[in-house]
């Protein structure tokens, strides 16, 4: 069940406010009124009807209360920054699961909340960013890739290498590891190793992860439409990307490029660790920092 908290957070500031904006324009003069007409009628105010007089009625009070606190709520998430936790593998070794992140909502422009319309534009993703969005088939879901390929760019991908118009992406190799997604006694999980490469993209480097026993899909090109990009895990070898590009005879979770108007915002930061939220396991702040 997925619960759309935006429109749950936009109707909850919507109901308070009205809530507040009656009691300014309604219940408060009515609640003078009725003071100022019990303090004419007597010569010494009793201060519990003075009490009972002034009461917001409960709903008022509750809506004067959250309406401050869920609009900054709501303009913060909105329109600067949303935090955002890193359920899957698919961007190891620069995101772990259990990762907490924070995402600037204004790098790619002020777009309204629910709609995702953009209003004011600020900026275009760039390559090499890491980008939340929402999933091509199931908007519902939010998504987390490196940006690869901005529109017009032709990308390729062979023999675990990427190229971007036509030229290879720089990397180096780093360091030889462990698989740590083969499952505990299976028959490979000895042999089974990742080459942590050193990629870059415009000039900014990151890691990026490829397993040494996986078979290499066919050799590809695609070019990237207007008002679209390119999404690519870091996790090359165990991530659902635009590298899968949906064709009718293609199984539906192939999905292909990203829309602008699914575009939720630049990662940039790590705030906490946090893999099994429970008070047994408490959080850790080890991996906390910019994201490259």
């Amino acid at each position: 069940m997925h619960i759309n908290f935006p429109l749950l957070l936009v109707i909850a500031v919507a109901v308070t406010g009205l809530l507040a904006l009656l009691d300014f324009i309604w219940f408060a003069p009515r609640r003078r009124r009725a003071v100022a007409t019990y303090q004419a009628q007597v010569q010494v105010t009793d201060a519990g009807a003075m009490q009972r007089l002034n009461k917001e009625p409960l709903l008022v009070e509750y809506g004067k209360s959250f309406f401050p606190v869920l609009a900054v709520v709501l303009i913060l998430r909105s329109f600067l920054v949303e935090p955002f936790q890193i359920p899957s593998g698919s961007m190891k070794p620069t995101l772990e699961i259990g990762d907490f992140i924070l995402v600037n909502k204004f790098a790619y422009g002020i777009r309204l909340p629910v709609l995702e319309t953009k209003v004011i534009p600020v900026g275009d993703p760039q390559r090499g960013d890491v980008m939340v969005f929402r999933y091509p088939n199931d908007p519902r879901i939010n998504y987390i890739k490196r940006v690869i390929g901005l529109p017009g760019d032709r990308i390729g991908y062979a023999d675990k290498q990427l190229y971007v118009n036509g030229e290879v992406v720089p990397r180096e190799l780093l360091r030889t590891e462990a698989d740590d997604e083969v499952p505990v006694g299976h028959p490979l999980q000895a042999m089974a190793q990742v080459d942590i490469y050193l990629e870059e993209l415009a000039d900014e480097p990151h890691e990026a992860r490829y397993k040494r026993l996986s078979q290499t899909p066919p050799a590809r090109e695609w070019v990237v439409p207007e008002g679209h990009y390119f999404m690519v895990g870091d996790n090359r070898d165990n991530s659902n990307d635009s590298r899968y590009w949906s064709a009718p005879d293609m199984p539906q979770e192939l999905w292909g490029m990203v829309p602008d108007n699914y575009i939720v915002g630049k990662a940039f930061a790590v705030w906490m660790h946090w893999p099994e939220p429970k008070l047994s396991n408490l959080p850790s702040f080890s991996r906390v920092g910019l994201i490259n």
